[in-house]
């Protein structure tokens, strides 16, 4: 076979198709409607179930139930937003801030004190269980977050300071 036939065979070979990122890419955020649609649903619990929800709160806090109202407002607003394609960037570093603003009354709530005062007896320790896997937990919905707040266009430059 001469050298331009076998160059030729070798462009006729079938070549592997590499994954296009816009198409994976859309299929990951079609999972922001899901982010979404948590965040409403635990805004909503924020209103119905507003004093359980105090009690999660550090006692150095001021105006508990106040709190559990202003975190309820954001969760419902950032969930609709992080479900709208225009406004998921920054919904989703919202997300991100709520996350991290809410985690002392995580911790709070996983104190064995806290737990003991909320609970009859028979539920603390599966309460405290749980209360204890949501703090490692809360870094996993944190990253998830994260996967929406970054930039939708790879291409574009980053700017630099």
């Amino acid at each position: 076979m001469a050298d331009a036939d076998r160059s030729h065979a070798a462009d006729a070979q079938p070549t592997r198709r590499r994954p296009d990122p816009v198409e994976s890419d859309a299929a990951e955020r079609s999972l922001a409607p899901l982010m979404g649609a948590a965040y409403v649903t635990a805004g909503v619990a924020h209103f119905l179930i507003p004093d359980r929800f105090a009690e999660a709160i550090p006692p150095s806090f001021p105006r508990p139930v106040g709190l559990v109202y202003l975190s309820g407002i954001a969760e419902i607003l950032l969930g609709v937003g992080v479900a709208i394609p225009r406004t998921r960037r920054p919904s989703a570093w919202g997300i991100v801030a709520l996350l991290l603003a809410v985690f002392p009354a995580n911790v709070h709530l996983a104190r064995r004190d806290t737990l003991d005062d909320l609970l009859p007896d028979r539920l603390v320790a599966p309460a405290r269980l749980a209360a204890l896997v949501r703090l490692p937990f809360q870094g996993v919905l944190i990253a998830w977050a994260l996967r929406y707040a970054r930039d939708d266009d790879p291409s574009e430059p980053c700017s630099e300071a």
